[in-house]
C-alpha cells in the first residue's frame, strides 16, 4: 500500500501541476505526454479517493514544542477587554516633558532621534510592547536572535537622505575612493551570497523568479515587463519615500494617477501580461512588501515595488541599479531599532509597557493618559507638543472626537494586513535536495500555507565556518494574511497548532528532516501590520494638508542639512507613521519620523 500511495502522489502531483511543469514530469524514466492530459481530470479524481484510503495518507510532520510569543495582538485585546469591563482611569501619576512621542516604532524612533539631533533634551517615549520597534522588534529563541517582524533593508538611494545619514552614523555607509560602500566591516552587514532560492519541481533553483522549465514565452514577458518598469521609471516619479514625489496642491503625475486608479492585476491584464510564472512572481512580490496580492493592490503599488528601488531584470539582461545590495541581520531590523532606541534608553526616556489610552490637545498642551501594565497605574502626561507616531486606526481611537477628520478617514480607507511571523529553532542546518544552496531567502513556489512566503534563515550571517556551519540556528517563516478571510479573527481565536502544522508540513517536502531537528517553535501574531496600498490610496493621502516644517536646523547627524519635508499637523500635534504613506517599509516610517520630529523640535 505504501509503494502504491507513493506512485499515486507523484502521479498526482505531475497532473495538478502547470502545463510546462506537466510535460517535463518523468517519475521513473515515464514521459507524460499530451495523450495522457485526455484523462487528466478522471485520474486525478480516481487518485484523490485512493489518496484517502486507510495508510494512504500523507503523515503530517510531528510538531516541536511552541507556542505564541507576547505580541502586539495579546495585549491590544488585553487592554480593550480590560476597557470594556470598566477600568478605572484615573490618574495615579503625572509626568510632564517637552516633547511626548506615543508610539515606538520606527517611525517614533526616527522621531527620538530627529529630536536630539535638534537640540531637544526633553523627550519621552512611550511604546506598547517591552522593547521598542514595533513592526521592526527582535527576540531570542534558543540564545539566538531572531527577527519578530521585517527583516531586511534595501540599501536606500538618494531619495531617502535621512536614511542614508543614519546609516553613517550606524557605520554602514562610508566614502571610499570617491565612492559609498555600505555594508560596513568589509560588507559584513550585506546579506551573504547566495542571497534568495526557490523550491521549483522537487529541486532549488537560484533567484526567486521561475527560470526551470519555462518556455519562451515566458522569457518574452519577463522581457516584456522589466521593459515597461523601466520606461515608467524614466517618466514617472517612483521615489522612496514617496512624499517626496507628492506635489503640493497639483495632485498626483497623470501616470502616477492612472496607476494609483486600478489593481495591478487589472494594469497586467490591460498590458497583455498574462504569463502564469510571470504572474505568480508578481503577486508574489507584492504579498512579501504589502501582506497582499496583486489582486488587491494598485498598480502603483506593483510598478513601485520595483522602479523605486532596482527594477526588474529580465534573465540574461542588466539592471539599472548600480548598487542594489540588502542590509540584513539575525535579528532582521530589530538590529537598527535597538541602536535607535539604545540613546532613549540611557537618558531614561524610554517608557515600554505604556498602553496610549486618550490623547487631547489644548490651547495650552497636550494631554495624554498611558496605563502602565506592569503597575496597572494610569500616567498622565503633560507636554507642549505631541509626536504621535501610532497606526492611523489607533490614533483615530485615542484622539476620538478631538481627531482632526482627515485621522478619522485614513483610519476607514486604509485597509490592514495581518500578518504571522513563525521563529522556528533547529538543532543543526537541515539537510538539502538537490539544486542551488542554501541561501538567507527561501521561497516555496506555490506554497499550501496561505499566504505563505517562505523563511529566511538566521545563520546565513554567520562569517566563520567549520564547526559553526553545523550549528543550531533559526528559521524565520513570513505569512502575509492580507488575502486570507477571515485570518485576523483566526489569529486571535485558534490555537498555535492551527497555524504551525501546515507550516512544517509546506517545509517538509523540500527537507524531510525537519522534524529531526526541530526543537521549538515560537509564533509572533500582528493583528493589524500594514496599511495595504489600495487603488486609490495615493490620490487620497497625496491630497491631505501639510504643515510646512519650520525647523531649519541641523537635520544630519553629518552636519549636512537635507530638504525639510511638510508633516500632517495640528498646532501641537504632529502625525508620523508609515500609514501616511499608504504601504509599510523602514524608508517611509523613518523619514516621516524623522521630519515630524523637527517640526515637533
Amino acid at each position: 500500500m505504501a509503494a502504491l500511495c507513493a506512485w499515486i502522489g507523484c502521479v498526482f502531483a505531475a497532473c495538478s501541476a502547470t502545463p510546462d511543469s506537466f510535460t517535463r514530469f518523468d517519475p521513473v524514466r515515464l514521459r507524460v505526454t499530451a495523450s495522457a492530459a485526455v484523462h487528466r481530470r478522471s485520474f486525478l479524481a480516481l487518485a484523490a479517493s485512493l489518496l484517502a484510503l486507510p495508510g494512504c495518507e500523507r503523515a503530517p510532520a510531528a510538531l516541536p514544542a511552541g507556542g505564541f510569543g507576547t505580541d502586539d495582538l495579546a495585549r491590544g485585546h488585553a487592554l480593550r477587554e480590560r476597557l470594556a469591563q470598566g477600568l478605572d482611569l484615573r490618574p495615579d501619576v503625572r509626568q510632564r516633558t517637552r516633547v511626548l512621542i506615543a508610539g515606538g516604532g520606527i517611525a517614533g524612533l526616527a522621531a527620538a532621534r530627529a529630536l536630539r539631533l535638534a537640540g531637544v533634551p526633553d523627550v519621552a517615549l512611550l511604546e506598547l510592547q517591552d522593547s521598542a520597534g514595533g513592526n521592526s522588534r527582535a527576540g531570542q529563541l534558543g540564545g539566538l536572535a531572531c527577527p519578530l517582524g521585517a527583516h531586511y533593508l534595501p540599501v536606500p538611494g538618494d531619495g531617502a537622505p535621512e536614511v542614508q545619514d543614519l546609516l553613517e552614523e550606524l557605520g554602514l555607509r562610508r566614502r571610499e575612493a570617491g565612492r559609498w560602500r555600505h555594508g560596513g566591516d568589509g560588507g559584513r552587514h550585506l546579506v551573504h551570497s547566495p542571497q534568495e532560492r526557490l523550491y521549483l519541481h522537487g529541486h532549488w533553483q537560484e533567484g526567486l523568479l521561475p527560470l526551470q522549465g519555462v518556455g519562451a514565452g515566458t522569457l518574452a514577458q519577463y522581457r516584456r515587463f522589466g521593459a515597461r518598469v523601466a520606461q515608467l521609471a524614466r517618466t514617472a516619479p517612483f521615489a522612496m519615500p514617496t512624499l517626496g514625489t507628492w506635489r503640493a496642491g497639483q495632485g498626483l503625475h497623470p501616470e502616477i494617477a492612472a496607476l494609483d486608479a486600478v489593481t495591478f492585476d487589472a494594469w497586467l491584464a490591460h498590458e497583455g501580461l498574462d504569463d502564469a510564472w510571470l504572474r505568480w512572481y508578481l503577486d508574489y512580490c507584492c504579498r512579501d512588501d504589502y501582506g497582499a496580492g496583486s489582486a488587491r493592490v494598485s498598480a502603483w503599488a506593483g510598478i513601485h515595488y520595483f522602479a523605486s528601488r532596482h527594477g526588474f531584470a529580465a534573465p540574461g539582461e542588466e539592471g539599472d541599479v548600480q548598487d542594489h545590495g540588502v542590509l540584513a541581520w539575525p535579528e532582521g531590523n530589530g538590529w537598527l531599532a535597538q541602536r535607535l532606541a539604545a540613546p532613549l534608553q540611557a537618558a531614561a526616556q524610554l517608557h515600554t509597557g505604556r498602553a496610549v489610552l486618550r490623547i487631547d490637545e489644548g490651547a495650552d498642551g497636550v494631554q495624554l493618559d498611558a496605563l502602565d501594565l506592569a503597575s496597572g497605574r494610569v500616567e498622565r502626561w503633560q507636554a507642549e507638543r505631541c509626536v504621535v507616531a501610532l497606526p492611523t486606526f489607533i490614533a483615530a481611537r485615542v484622539l476620538g472626537a478631538g481627531a482632526p477628520d482627515v485621522v478619522h478617514q485614513a483610519a476607514r480607507r486604509l485597509p490592514r494586513a495581518p500578518w504571522l511571523v513563525a521563529n522556528l529553532h533547529l538543532s543543526r542546518p537541515l539537510q538539502d535536495v538537490p539544486g542551488a544552496a542554501p541561501s538567507w531567502d527561501n521561497v516555496i513556489h506555490a506554497d499550501p500555507v496561505p499566504g505563505g512566503l517562505g523563511y529566511v534563515d538566521a545563520g546565513h550571517q554567520r562569517l566563520a565556518g567549520g564547526a559553526l556551519l553545523a550549528a543550531p540556528t533559526v528559521l524565520t517563516y513570513y505569512q502575509a494574511l492580507g488575502d486570507v478571510p477571515g485570518a485576523r479573527a483566526a489569529l486571535a481565536t485558534q490555537d498555535w497548532t492551527h497555524w504551525a502544522a501546515p507550516m512544517l508540513q509546506s517545509l517538509s517536502a523540500a527537507h524531510p528532516d525537519l522534524p529531526d531537528v526541530a526543537t521549538r517553535l515560537e509564533l509572533t501574531r500582528h493583528g493589524h501590520a500594514m496599511a495595504i496600498p489600495v487603488p486609490g490610496t495615493q490620490a487620497f493621502l497625496s491630497q491631505i494638508g501639510l504643515q510646512s516644517n519650520k525647523n531649519k536646523g541641523l537635520q544630519l547627524s553629518n552636519g549636512e542639512r537635507a530638504r525639510v519635508l511638510p508633516v500632517p499637523a495640528t498646532a501641537r500635534l504632529v502625525f508620523a507613521h508609515a500609514d501616511w504613506s499608504g504601504y509599510s517599509v523602514f524608508e517611509e516610517a523613518f523619514t516621516r519620523g524623522h521630519a515630524a520630529g523637527l517640526w515637533a523640535a
